[in-house]
C-alpha cells in the first residue's frame, strides 16, 4: 500500500471531500495529477470521492445504470478502445460476474432510444434466452466495444489510485445502499428484488415522515428480496464490495441504518406515509463480507434518526460511524454530533455533499441561531465561523476529520454540490485551477500539522 494507513480508528488524519466531477474541468484526466499533488503539498491523508458509476438524469452519482461500472464521463479519452488485446480478455474474465449484463443492458437501453428496461418488449424485459440470443448476436460489435471502454476506465482509475497511494493518499469511496430500478443489476437479477410479473417494484425505498417532512421521503428504488439474497449467499453484495475495493482503499456503506431495517413503502403509494419497518438480515451481510475478505475499512453513514439497533449492528463489526458539526448545534446533550460526544471511531465532518457549504448554511440561519453558533464556536466574527468549524472538526477527538474543499475556500451556497429532494442544479459545482494555489495547501497543511492529523 505503500504506506498508506487504512486504519481510520487507530491514526488522526485529514481528508478533503470532492468528487471528480467537481475539479477542473469536470473530469479526472487533465487534473487529476495536479490534484493529487495539492493533497500530498496540504498534507492530506485521504481523498473522499462520491460513486463513481454511470449516473441516470440528473446526474446524481447515487442513481446509476450499474452497481459495477464507471462513469466514461470521469475521463476525456474514454472511448479509445484499449490497444492490448490480451488485457481485455483477462478484464473480461475477471468482471465476468456483471460486465457481460451491463454491455448487453447499455447497448439495449440505446437501441430502444433510452427507454427503461422494464418498457422493453417482453422478450428481452424478460431476458428470454433466445430473444436475448438473437439481439446479442446482431449487436455484438456494439457490446463488444462497451467492454472495451470499461476495461479502459478500470485501467485508468487503477493509475489514478496508483498515483495517490505512491504519494501517500488513500481515495475514501462511496457505496450506495440501494440501486435504481432502470438499472443492469434489477434487469439481471431480478429474483434479487422485490418485483412483480412486470418488473414493477411491490414496494420501494425511502424514509417515514418525521419533523422535517410530515410526509416522509420516497426515493422509489427497488427494496431488495433479502431472503433470496441470503440463500445465494449475498453473491451479488459480495462482487459489489469486491469491486469497490479494488477502486478503493476505504469504503463508507450509505444509509448504513437500512441493514438494519428498511422503510418499505407501498408502490402505489405518491408519499412515504404508507410504510412499514421491514429487518434486514445485516449482521449476516457484515459477517459474510468478513469470512470472504477479512476486515475490511468499511465506515457505516449512520446520519438521521439512529435506533439502539444500528449502533449495535455498527459497534458488532467495529465500524465507525459519522459526525456532522453543522447538525450539533441543538439542545440535546447527547446529540452524537457534537464535539464532545465524538469518539475516535468516528469521521468528523463539517457538512457533506448533501450539506450546504458551512457559509452558505451559517448565513441561512436567523440572528439568533447565528449568536448560539458563534457563542458554540467561540468567535464573536461571523466571516470566523467557517474556520472555526473546521478547527473544530480537525482538533477534535475523531480519528478522521473530512472537510470538502468548498469550505476550505471560503466558498456560499453558489458552491453547494447537492440539495436532497430537488432535482436541478445539482452535482455540477467544479473548483477553479487558480484557486489550488500554493498558499492554500501552505495553510492547510499548517492547520492538519496543529491538530495532530500530519502523516509523514
Amino acid at each position: 500500500m505503500n504506506g498508506i494507513d487504512r486504519n481510520i480508528t487507530g491514526t488522526r488524519q485529514a481528508g478533503i471531500l470532492l468528487h471528480p466531477t467537481s475539479l477542473p474541468g469536470g473530469r479526472i484526466s487533465d487534473a487529476a495529477r495536479a490534484w493529487l499533488d495539492f493533497l500530498a503539498d496540504s498534507g492530506i491523508a485521504l481523498w473522499q470521492v462520491l460513486p463513481i458509476g454511470v449516473p441516470q438524469a440528473g446526474g446524481s452519482p447515487y442513481l446509476c445504470d450499474s452497481a459495477f461500472a464507471i462513469n466514461p464521463a470521469l475521463f476525456d479519452d474514454s472511448d479509445a478502445a484499449p490497444a492490448d488485446e490480451t488485457a481485455l480478455s483477462r478484464f473480461k474474465t475477471a468482471q465476468r460476474w456483471w460486465l457481460e449484463d451491463y454491455c448487453q443492458f447499455a447497448v439495449l437501453k440505446k437501441h430502444f432510444d433510452n427507454a427503461p428496461w422494464f418498457d422493453w418488449p417482453a422478450p428481452l424485459r424478460d431476458r428470454q434466452p433466445e430473444a436475448l440470443a438473437a439481439f446479442c448476436d446482431q449487436h455484438r460489435a456494439a457490446i463488444d466495444a462497451v467492454a472495451a471502454q470499461q476495461c479502459k476506465l478500470f485501467t485508468r482509475w487503477a493509475e489514478v489510485r496508483h498515483e495517490a497511494n505512491r504519494r501517500g493518499i488513500a481515495i475514501f469511496g462511496d457505496m450506495p445502499i440501494f440501486v435504481a430500478h432502470d438499472s443492469a443489476d434489477v434487469w439481471a437479477h431480478r429474483a434479487y428484488f422485490k418485483l412483480n410479473d412486470a418488473g414493477q417494484p411491490d414496494v420501494v425505498a425511502g424514509v417515514p415522515p418525521d419533523y422535517f417532512s410530515e410526509t416522509g421521503q420516497r426515493w422509489g428504488n427497488p427494496q431488495y428480496d433479502w431472503e433470496a439474497l441470503q440463500s445465494a449467499g449475498f453473491d451479488w453484495w459480495v462482487e459489489r464490495l469486491k469491486i469497490h475495493f479494488s477502486w478503493f482503499d476505504l469504503v463508507r456503506i450509505d444509509h448504513f441504518r437500512g441493514l438494519e431495517s428498511v422503510w418499505e413503502i407501498d408502490a402505489a403509494c405518491p408519499t412515504a406515509v404508507e410504510g412499514h419497518w421491514s429487518k434486514v438480515p445485516g449482521a449476516a451481510l457484515l459477517q459474510t463480507f468478513r469470512e470472504q475478505m477479512g476486515d475490511m475499512p468499511l465506515v457505516a453513514e449512520d446520519l438521521g434518526v439512529i435506533t439502539p439497533e444500528v449502533n449495535a449492528l455498527r459497534e458488532q463489526f467495529g465500524l465507525p460511524g459519522m459526525a456532522v458539526l453543522q447538525f450539533s448545534f441543538d439542545a440535546f446533550e447527547d446529540n452524537p454530533h457534537k464535539p464532545e460526544n465524538m469518539t475516535p471511531a468516528t469521521v468528523a465532518y463539517t457538512g457533506t455533499h448533501d450539506n450546504d457549504t458551512t457559509r452558505g448554511w451559517f448565513d441561512s440561519l436567523d440572528e439568533g441561531t447565528q449568536a448560539h453558533v458563534m457563542q458554540r464556536l467561540g468567535t464573536d466574527d461571523p466571516s470566523q465561523v467557517t474556520d472555526s468549524m473546521i478547527a473544530t472538526a480537525l482538533n477534535s477527538r475523531a480519528n478522521l476529520a473530512v472537510i470538502p474543499l468548498q469550505d476550505l475556500l471560503g466558498l456560499g451556497s453558489e458552491a453547494r454540490m447537492n440539495t436532497p429532494g430537488t432535482t436541478e442544479n445539482n452535482w455540477q459545482w467544479q473548483v477553479n485551477a487558480a484557486d489550488l494555489t500554493t498558499e492554500l495547501a501552505a495553510h492547510i497543511r499548517q492547520r492538519v500539522a496543529d491538530s495532530g492529523r500530519l502523516i509523514s
